[in-house]
C-alpha cells in the first residue's frame, strides 16, 4: 500500500523522529501474521500493550478482552474459609429462598426465585469474608454500604432466617405487610427499617445512589464530618438493569473521580425478565467496554474450574475465539441441552474445536456448558472480589456469569420464563434436596407446604455464621440509627431578618431561603452540617455568593486558576468545598441528597442537606428517586425556584411549572408547602430543623416551592405560626365598605398560595374600591397539609373520635362562598374542597406553560387580580348577592369580555 493510499491517521500530526524504526516494527507484525496467523499477531500486540501499561507508558487500555477469567486459576488467592461449611450455609439459603417464596405463592403474593438461585455464591462470599458490619473497627458505625438487588431478597432474608435475626413465621409473612409483621418484597427500608438500608428494586436507581454514596463517603471525609475511608459501596445488579439510564448515567463520574471505595458486582446470566439480555450479542463485552471507557477496573469471572481442562486444550486459540462470537441466547441454550448438540453447534463449527471435543467425555461437556460458572463457585468469586479491594486509583466491576436459576432443577434452568416462576413442585423440591444435599426427608414433604430448612441454632453452620460475622463487625445487611443527640437549635437572628420583612427593598421568596441558608451555614454549631446542592444552576437563583464562602466540592481541590479570580464571588473549588454543584443531573444530584439525607443512619451523622431545582423538573424527572428518598427514611430540605406556571417569563412550555405541588403531594413522606413570603420560610424551615433534627427526628423532608418575582416582603403578623405550619391563616382582612343601602355589602373569602398572594391583594382592593364588596385574604401555606389533616380527621371520625379539620376550623363563621386561586392547577387547591363547609370554586393555570410576561400570562390562564375580582363577583352573583350584569360589567371593564 502506498502513502497515498493509506488511511489518515492522527498519528500523522505527530512527528516521528525514525520512520525507519516505525516501519520495522510494522514490517515485523506483518511477518508474524503471514508466519502464525492473525490472531498469534494480534496476541503479541495485547502482551505489548499490557507489558506497556505496568512499565507506565500511559496508553490507552483495550476497551474489550478475551471472554475469559480476568485472574487465571494460577494467580488465584488461597481461600481462607472451610468452603465446605459455606457450600452448606448456601445450601439451606438457597432452600429456604425457594421455600419461602413457594409457600407464598398459596395466597397469591408471588416473589422471584430465579435471581437469588443465580447469585447466590455472590453474596454468601461478601457475608462470609467482606461485608463489614456497623461494629467493625475499620469502619466503626458505618460498615460497608451493600445494595442488595431487589429480586434476590428472598435469599438475604433466608439467611436473616439462618443466623436467627429472622423466625419461620416472618417468613412466611413474605409479601404480606398488611398485618403489620410482614417482610416487604423488596429492600425496603420503610417498613423493615433495621435490615434493609437501601432500596433497590426500581431498577437503575441502586447504581445511581451506589456512586453518589461512595463519593459522599469522600465527601464527609474531605469535609472532616467523618472518616469514612473504611467503607466501602458494594452495588448488586443485574446485567438486564444495566440497560436503566441511570445504571450507567454516572459512571463516568466514578471513573473521573477515582472512587475506588465502590465496586459494582453485575450477575450476568444473560437474561433479563422476558429472555436474553443480548440475544444476538454479548452482553459481557458490551458491559466491559462500557466500562473501561468510563474509567473503571474490570474484573471478569466467567469460567468455573471445570473450563481449565478445556483453556489448557486450546493450543491454537480456537476455543477463546468461540467464546467471543458466541451470542448470550445461543449459551442460555446450550445450558439446556444434551452433549450431542453442544458437540455440534459448538465444537463442531471449528476443526480444531472438533478435535478438542474428542478427548472431553459427555459428562465433562455438560458440567462445563451447564453448570461450570465463575459466578457459581465460591473460589472464583472470592479472587475477584480480592482483586477489586486491591485495585487503587478506580471502582471495579465484577461480572460474574452465572446461570439463572442455578441448582432449581430443569424446569427452571435457563428458561426464559423462570423470573415469573413463583414455586416448585414437590418432585422440584426433592431434586433440589437431592443436588445440594440437604438432611431433609421425604416424610418431611406431606400434604402441607414445602417445609422449612434449618440445622441448629447450636449447629456448626449456625456457629460457623455467626463467628464470621463477628469477625467482619456484625450482621450484614443491617441499618441503624445511631442514638445521635438532637442538633442544636439555631440562632433566632437568622430567622428575625425574614421576620421583620424586606422594607421598600423588593426581594424574591428564592433570594429570601438562599439568604436564610447562607446564614445557618455561618452558625459555629450546626453550620458545616449543611450541604447545599444544585444542578448547575445557583447562579441562577443567587448562590453565587457561596462560592468563595462555602466553596465546591471537589475531591482534587482547584488545579487552575478560576477566570473569575480577581471578583468578589469567584468559582471557588476546594477538597473541603460544601456545595455539591453537579453538572447538569438532576438524578445526579438527586442522588447526592438521598445520601446527604440518609447520612444521621448510614454513618451516624447527621447532616442538613438542601437541593435547590428548577422546580419543574425536580419532581416531574427524577419523581421516582422521591419514593427512593421516602423509602429511605431521607431528611432534609428540597427547594423548587422559580416556581409556578406564570413566574418564569419566556422559558415557556417546558419549564413553566403548574403541578409540581400536586406530584409532591403523592408523597407520604413529603411536607409540602407554598409560602407567599419570607417570614412563612423562616416558621417552615425553623420548625423543619425541628421536627427532622430536633428530638422528634422524624422522617420526613420538606418540599418549598419560591418564586423568582421581587416583592416587598412584609413583617411577619403576630400569631400566625400555627397557621403558617398548618397551612391556612388569614393574612388581611377586608375592610367592610358602605353599603346604598344600608345593609351589609358582600362578602367574600380569597385563599391564595405563593405569589398568586399578590394577585388576591390586588383583587381585593379592585372589588372594595370598584364593586363594594369586601374581601377577605387568606394565605394557604400548604394545601396538602391541610388536606392530610382532614384526611387524618375522617379516619378518626369512623373510629369514634370528634375531631374536625383546621381547615374547617379556621373558616368557621367565615362570610359568603370561598374562592381558591394559585400559581398551580385548579387540582391542588381543590384538594381541600370537601372540608370546606362554604360554597367553593378555584382558579388556576391548567395546561401547558407559555412564553410571556407575568401579566400576560396571567391573563392568559385567567388568574390575574382583574379575572379573580370578576370571578368573585360571578360566584357572590350565584348566591344572589351581586346582580348578574354586575359580572358583565366588570368583565368589560376590566378587557375580560
Amino acid at each position: 500500500m502506498t502513502d497515498a493510499e493509506r488511511t489518515p491517521s492522527e498519528l500523522d500530526q505527530l512527528l516521528d523522529r525514525d520512520p525507519e524504526e516505525t516501519a520495522e516494527w510494522a514490517a515485523s507484525l506483518d511477518a508474524v501474521a503471514r508466519q502464525a496467523g492473525p490472531h498469534r499477531a494480534a496476541y503479541l500486540m495485547r502482551r505489548t500493550l499490557e507489558h506497556a501499561g505496568r512499565t507506565g507508558l500511559g496508553l490507552p487500555p483495550l476497551l474489550e478482552t478475551d471472554y475469559v477469567n480476568t485472574v487465571p486459576t494460577a494467580a488465584e488467592p488461597a481461600f481462607p474459609g472451610d468452603e465446605e461449611m459455606e457450600r452448606r450455609i448456601a445450601a439451606w439459603n438457597r432452600w429456604n429462598a425457594a421455600a419461602m417464596v413457594t409457600r407464598g405463592s398459596r395466597f397469591g403474593v408471588g416473589g422471584h426465585i430465579a435471581t437469588f438461585a443465580s447469585a447466590a455464591w455472590l453474596y454468601e462470599t461478601g457475608f462470609n469474608h467482606f461485608f463489614r458490619g456497623k461494629d467493625s473497627p475499620e469502619a466503626p458505625g458505618s460498615g460497608d454500604q451493600l445494595y442488595i438487588q431487589g429480586h434476590a431478597s428472598p435469599g438475604i432474608y433466608a439467611r436473616a432466617f439462618l443466623d436467627g435475626r429472622l423466625t419461620e413465621a416472618q417468613l412466611d409473612n413474605f409479601r404480606r405487610e398488611a398485618g403489620g409483621d410482614g417482610l416487604p418484597s423488596y429492600p425496603h427500608p420503610r417498613r423493615l427499617p433495621w435490615l434493609w438500608e437501601f432500596p433497590t428494586v426500581s431498577m437503575g436507581l441502586g447504581p445511581l445512589s451506589a456512586i453518589y454514596q461512595a463519593r459522599f463517603n469522600r465527601y464527609l471525609t474531605g469535609r472532616g464530618i467523618k472518616d469514612t475511608s473504611g467503607s466501602r459501596v458494594w452495588a448488586f445488579l443485574g446485567d438486564g438493569e444495566m440497560d436503566e439510564p441511570e445504571s450507567t448515567a454516572a459512571l463516568a463520574l466514578a471513573g473521573r473521580e477515582g472512587l475506588d471505595n465502590l465496586t459494582f458486582v453485575v450477575n450476568c446470566n444473560l437474561q433479563r425478565l422476558d429472555g436474553p439480555v443480548r440475544a444476538n450479542f454479548r452482553i459481557v463485552q458490551e458491559l466491559e467496554a462500557q466500562f473501561r471507557a468510563a474509567g473503571w477496573h474490570v474484573v471478569k469471572a466467567l469460567w468455573g474450574s471445570a473450563w481449565d481442562e478445556l483453556f489448557a486444550l486450546d493450543t491454537t486459540g480456537a476455543l477463546v475465539r468461540k467464546l467471543r462470537e458466541v451470542p448470550d441466547a445461543q449459551f442460555q441454550t446450550y445450558a439446556t441441552r444434551d452433549a450431542a448438540y453442544i458437540r455440534e453447534h459448538f465444537f463442531g463449527t471449528d476443526p480444531a474445536l472438533a478435535e478438542m471435543a474428542k478427548v472431553l467425555t459427555d459428562a465433562k461437556i455438560i458440567e462445563c456448558f451447564h453448570t461450570s460458572r465463575g459466578g457459581h463457585e465460591p473460589r472464583k468469586v472470592y479472587a475477584a472480589y480480592r482483586a477489586a479491594l486491591a485495585h487503587e486509583g478506580a471502582p471495579t466491576v465484577i461480572l460474574a456469569q452465572t446461570v439463572k436459576g442455578h441448582t432449581l432443577g430443569r424446569g427452571f434452568a435457563s428458561k426464559n420464563a423462570n423470573h415469573q416462576m413463583k414455586k416448585l413442585t414437590t418432585d422440584e423440591f426433592k431434586g433440589m434436596r437431592d443436588l445440594l444435599g440437604l438432611p431433609i426427608p421425604d416424610s418431611a414433604f406431606g400434604d402441607g407446604p414445602v417445609p422449612y430448612g434449618h440445622p441448629g441454632p447450636d449447629s456448626p453452620e449456625v456457629r460457623y455464621l455467626a463467628e464470621r460475622r463477628a469477625a467482619l463487625g456484625g450482621p450484614a445487611p443491617a441499618r441503624r440509627v445511631h442514638p445521635v443527640p438532637a442538633l442544636p437549635e439555631p440562632p433566632e437572628r437568622a430567622f428575625a431578618a425574614l421576620r421583620k420583612g424586606s422594607g421598600k427593598q423588593e426581594t424574591a421568596t428564592t433570594m429570601a431561603f438562599v439568604r436564610l441558608v447562607k446564614d445557618l451555614m455561618r452558625d459555629a454549631e450546626t453550620g458545616r452540617r449543611w450541604v447545599p446542592i444544585v444542578p448547575d444552576e445557583a447562579r441562577t437563583f443567587g448562590m453565587e455568593s457561596l462560592f468563595p464562602s462555602a466553596g465546591i466540592y471537589s475531591p482534587k481541590g482547584q488545579t487552575y486558576e478560576p477566570v473569575d479570580r480577581d471578583q468578589l464571588m469567584y468559582y471557588k473549588e476546594a477538597a473541603d468545598g460544601q456545595i455539591l454543584n453537579e453538572g447538569i443531573t438532576e438524578a445526579g444530584a438527586m442522588a447526592d441528597f438521598i445520601a446527604a439525607a440518609t447520612s444521621y443512619a448510614t454513618h451516624g451523622e447527621p447532616m442538613i442537606p438542601f437541593y435547590i431545582f428548577y422546580s419543574m423538573f425536580g419532581w416531574q424527572r427524577t419523581g421516582d428517586q422521591f419514593w427512593q428518598l421516602a423509602d429511605q427514611l431521607g431528611r432534609g430540605f428540597v427547594v423548587g425556584a422559580t416556581a409556578g406556571r406564570t413566574t418564569l417569563t419566556g422559558e415557556g412550555l417546558q419549564h413553566a411549572d403548574g403541578h409540581s405541588q400536586l406530584l409532591a403531594s403523592t408523597n407520604p413522606a413529603s411536607l409540602n408547602y407554598d409560602p407567599a413570603f419570607a417570614y412563612e420560610i423562616a416558621v417552615i424551615v425553623r420548625d423543619g430543623l425541628r421536627r427532622m433534627y430536633g428530638p422528634e427526628q422524624e422522617d420526613v423532608f420538606y418540599y418549598l416551592t419560591v418564586y423568582n418575582e421581587p416583592k416587598v416582603q412584609p413583617p411577619m403578623p403576630e400569631g400566625v405560626e400555627e397557621g403558617i405550619l398548618k397551612g391556612l391563616y388569614r393574612f388581611r382582612e377586608g375592610v367592610p365598605a358602605a353599603s346604598p343601602s344600608g345593609g351589609e355589602t358582600p362578602r367574600i373569602q380569597l385563599l391564595a398560595s405563593g405569589t398568586a398572594i399578590h394577585w388576591a391583594l390586588d383583587a381585593q382592593r379592585l372589588l372594595a374600591d370598584d364593586w363594594g364588596v369586601t374581601a377577605d385574604v387568606w394565605s394557604a401555606t400548604s394545601w396538602s397539609e391541610l388536606r392530610r389533616d382532614a384526611l387524618s380527621c375522617d379516619a378518626a371520625q369512623l373510629n369514634g373520635e370528634d375531631r374536625v379539620p383546621y381547615v374547617t376550623r379556621a373558616l368557621c363563621g367565615a362570610p359568603g362562598p370561598v374562592l381558591a386561586v394559585s400559581d398551580w392547577m385548579r387540582a391542588v387547591p381543590d384538594q381541600i374542597a370537601p372540608w370546606v363547609e362554604q360554597d367553593w370554586s378555584s382558579l388556576g393555570t391548567d395546561g401547558f406553560g407559555l412564553s410571556d410576561t407575568r401579566e400576560a400570562a396571567r391573563r392568559h390562564f385567567g388568574v390575574d387580580a382583574e379575572s379573580i375580582a370578576v370571578a368573585a363577583l360571578d360566584r357572590l352573583a350565584r348566591r344572589g348577592e351581586v346582580k348578574r350584569e354586575t359580572v358583565r360589567e366588570a368583565a368589560e371593564r376590566y378587557g375580560l369580555a
